[in-house]
């Protein structure tokens, strides 16, 4: 297999959105599989087989994640704002305290909440749809996955949770190709949003809401790290945390998985025919979609992975995206297959920087496909599919569909 080298670029993010980069990634894997992307005066390195990728995870004292979890829209090399004041952005034993503060938030009672929250929204958004003969899924079902995890979570109403929402998809989607804005016209624009976010959040904060509240906010402002209070930056970055973690993932991942099922009527008949595949299929889906494309790390010594040196203070990006198709771990990793097995993908991480919302995200799209295989329609496409412009998360900003009845 060969390829221009010229061809390969991580940062281009017209590649991601035109589905190009899984050729690039393919290439990586056969040719260079620890490459080194230049970009502007550096770089960075990247990690894209299964083995490297759980290699990295597991070595956490080398891949550091203490110097934020993007690379700069592209790339950086700066150590971030958020470091050890934020999830996943931080090290051990940062990372163990503020997981052990957060695990609260996913508790048993958290997500029954939840649970009644989701089957509330996504029986009258899938409803709705069918009233209407189709809908866009992307912006009328999707995103009240995370609107009822964050009612459920943070305590607040539909319209807030709502609100908040619109903001996370604003900050991942801050890039707009068609508009002639400058680098530094687009951070000031990415900073904005994120600072309306935190707004968001320290106005609960500090009305007196979360005083003896069981939600997120509550459970943050009364958690210790060393015995200490934490402080107001590390409730909101981790607030930060959640909203564009868990907003962002679970509404694309449920895009991607009905644009899967649709381009491929016999897989669709088959779930919606077999309920016992709908746990095998929810998997394939966040193994195809891989909504979070790459993690960040720094080394924080010098290693050699492979054949190539690694220095001390080098960027890596560990490629979820192109290790969830290595076909050295899954076979045929191009096809689409809802019964694949099996299928230990990496959408959630691996390690202790393993998803602490992995269990909520399973349970949003469960709640979703489980109502969608259950009613006796199809969901058929009805117009161009449009993606976010990122090379960070694979989003789906608008999938425009039909609703037909199923077949006799």
């Amino acid at each position: 297999m060969t390829a221009p080298t010229a061809a390969v670029d991580l940062t281009d993010v017209e590649a991601f959105t035109t589905g190009r980069h899984h050729d690039m990634f393919r290439w990586i894997r056969a040719n260079d599989p620890v490459y080194w992307q230049s970009a502007g005066s550096g770089g960075f390195w990247s990690l894209t087989t299964y083995d490297d990728l759980v290699m990295a995870y597991r070595e956490h004292t080398v891949f550091s994640s203490a110097h934020g979890i993007v690379l700069g829209g592209s790339y950086h090399n700066a150590v971030d704002t958020s470091s050890n004041r934020m999830l996943v952005s931080s090290d051990p034993p940062r990372h163990r305290q503020l997981r052990q503060v957060m695990r609260r938030a996913f508790a048993p009672d958290v997500l029954t909440r939840i649970r009644a929250h989701l089957r509330e929204l996504v029986d009258s958004a899938i409803n709705r749809a069918v009233a209407d003969g189709g809908c866009n899924f992307a912006t009328d079902v999707a995103p009240e996955l995370p609107t009822g995890a964050l009612m459920g979570m943070v305590g607040i109403p539909h319209d807030e949770a709502r609100e908040l929402v619109n903001l996370t998809h604003g900050m991942i989607g801050y890039r707009r190709p068609d508009e002639d804005f400058s680098e530094d016209e687009e951070r000031l624009r990415l900073a904005g949003i994120q600072a309306d976010i935190f707004d968001f959040f320290a106005d609960i904060l500090r009305d007196g809401r979360a005083e003896h509240d069981s939600g997120l906010i509550g459970i943050l402002r009364s958690g210790q790290l060393n015995g200490q209070p934490l402080q107001e930056e590390e409730i909101l970055y981790n607030c930060l945390n959640i909203a564009v973690g868990g907003n962002e993932t679970s509404t694309h991942s449920a895009c991607d998985g009905l644009i899967a099922l649709m381009e491929r009527p016999e897989q669709y008949e088959r779930l919606c025919g077999d309920y016992d595949l709908l746990e095998s299929a929810l998997s394939e889906i966040l193994r195809w979609s891989s909504p979070n494309a790459y993690d960040h790390r720094v080394a924080t010594r010098d290693v050699r992975v492979r054949d190539k040196q690694i220095r001390a203070g080098d960027s890596v990006a560990l490629w979820t995206v192109s290790a969830n198709r290595d076909e050295a771990q899954f076979p045929d990793p191009d096809r689409f297959d809802i019964a694949r097995s099996p299928n230990r993908h990496l959408s959630f991480g691996s390690g202790i920087h393993r998803c602490i919302g992995a269990t909520l995200g399973t349970i949003e799209l469960t709640t979703l496909y489980e109502k969608i295989i259950s009613e006796p329609i199809r969901f058929v496409p009805d117009g161009e599919v449009r993606r976010q412009p990122s090379n960070f998360i694979l989003g789906v900003a608008d999938l425009p569909v039909r609703v037909v009845s199923a077949p006799a």
